[in-house]
């Protein structure tokens, strides 16, 4: 992110020129490109007559150009987005066959870039140090601007090395660690507002040292089970998934501080950095999470068995496709930690996200202590008045227009993983049973599991 003394405009989708760019898309197969990452890219260039981009899937499998702009062209159909800027981009759009860890074969898509390169790394996190490490052998030209989607790493020493071997390859200013949920409507009002308490109309001074809030939760329940997704998912699970990236995100920008507020920001001055932006506030306060009473065995996990969830009849998770039933792996995970901070000292936190919950809940909610007043609740699933609300598109606005804003830190990457270390490694050793839940169902686990 950003590391000025002020906190930058959040970029808009909408962003002024001229900007040439050629987005280089590598993993251009995976599920996310067509579902996501294609159509983020036309609602910009849709919404910025001077922005034009040019696209290269780029991918171990070969493709013809015929076949990947077919891709393309069903993508941005979906979108809705103009007919003009469909056919612009699909007639901008180039395959070329890569391996991602060959120098060579990265020197070869480079030079296939007509403008300046942005390359975007959507591949499998062991992937990440394989690419920097290639691209690390090359003369990389001076605009070059690396993106690279989350996980950031598999662990906090493996962030860490991420970290380095991508500091190799550009600065900061031209990297971007890709969270989406940083572009999410209520991701947004929180970094207009700096906390959750002042966005939602609760005085500050109420969640000070543990005073009137009694709990926070950040929920991200979903009806949908895996759609298609087993070979991703099995390897993933819901902790890796969800909380370990979007909802600590969350909790780091509802718990900090007002940029600036604090006397002291001894990390950030520790650490050589500036003190007072909106990356230092979020850092000060993931460096003070820890699991609640530091048990990791109180976090808990299950997966679903068959049901039915919105009509829908869905198989057990062991039974779909490419999964493993052996490998063990949640689709339903909670945890709560604790802000070691004087404001939220003694006040739980509730990360909480599932897949094929009945009636699912996707929202932040503020209980108070006292049980007779009601809970504040702001919706993460806000819905879009336009293509503004669109969150790659917000992120993709930044990387072209060169905002680091809505790019996560290195250091809250590796305090990310830092933070459900515990947890992961509890689970590995079987110190916690993996529940179940049916199908449709609130997806309670254990005694405490549910609403």
């Amino acid at each position: 992110m950003d590391t000025s003394t002020e906190t930058p405009e959040i970029p808009e989708i909408a962003i002024g020129g001229p900007i040439r760019r050629t987005i280089a898309i590598l993993g251009a197969g995976g599920d996310l490109t067509e579902r996501l990452l294609l159509p983020g890219i036309a609602k910009v260039v849709d919404a910025s007559p001077e922005v034009e981009v040019h696209l290269i899937g780029a991918a171990r499998t070969p493709q013809s150009r015929d076949e990947w702009r077919g891709v393309v062209r069903r993508s941005l159909e979906a979108a809705g987005v103009s007919a003009a800027t469909i056919d612009g981009l699909v007639a901008r759009s180039e395959f070329v066959a890569t391996d991602a860890s060959s120098p060579e074969e990265l020197r070869e898509l480079l030079d296939a870039c007509p403008t300046a390169p942005l390359l975007y790394i959507a591949l499998p996190p062991a992937m990440g140090k394989k690419v920097a490490a290639a691209l690390a052998e090359l003369e990389l030209p001076g605009e070059l601007r690396i993106a690279i989607e989350k996980p950031f790493g598999e662990s906090e020493a493996d962030a860490r090395e991420l970290n380095e071997a991508l500091a190799e390859v550009v600065p900061d200013e031209r990297l971007w660690r890709i969270d989406h949920f940083l572009g999410t409507p209520a991701a947004v009002e929180l970094m207009r507002s700096h906390a959750i308490v002042d966005a939602s109309g609760v005085p500050r001074v109420e969640a000070s040292e543990g005073g009137a809030l009694g709990r926070v939760e950040i929920v991200f329940e979903e009806e949908l089970g895996i759609e298609g997704r087993g070979a991703f998912y099995d390897e993933t699970g819901a902790l890796r998934d969800m909380l370990q990236s979007h909802l600590m995100l969350m909790l780091a920008l509802t718990a900090m501080e007002r940029p600036g507020d604090q006397e002291s920001r001894n990390d950030a001055a520790n650490d050589g950095e500036q003190a007072g932006t909106l990356d230092d506030a979020m850092i000060d306060v993931l460096r003070n999470v820890r699991v609640w009473d530091d048990e990791p065995v109180s976090a808990r996990r299950a997966r679903y068995t068959a049901g039915e969830v919105g009509g829908k009849q869905l198989p057990a998770y062991v039974d779909e496709e490419d999964v493993e039933p052996e490998r063990g792996t949640e689709t339903l995970a909670e945890i709560t930690l604790r802000v070691e901070t004087p404001r939220w000292r003694g006040i739980p936190f509730l990360l909480r996200s599932g897949k094929a919950i009945g009636a699912a809940r996707q929202e932040i909610i503020l209980t108070p202590a006292d049980p007779g007043r009601e809970p504040t609740r702001i919706r993460l699933d806000a819905p879009a008045d336009d293509d503004s609300a669109d969150p790659y598109a917000r992120v993709i606005a930044g990387m072209l227009g060169g905002s680091t804003l809505l790019s996560v830190r290195g250091d809250v990457a590796e305090e990310l993983w830092r933070i459900v270390g515990p947890v992961l490694d509890a689970w590995d050793r079987d110190a916690d049973e993996l529940g179940e839940y049916e199908a449709g169902s609130a997806g309670k686990v254990g005694d405490e599991g549910g609403r």
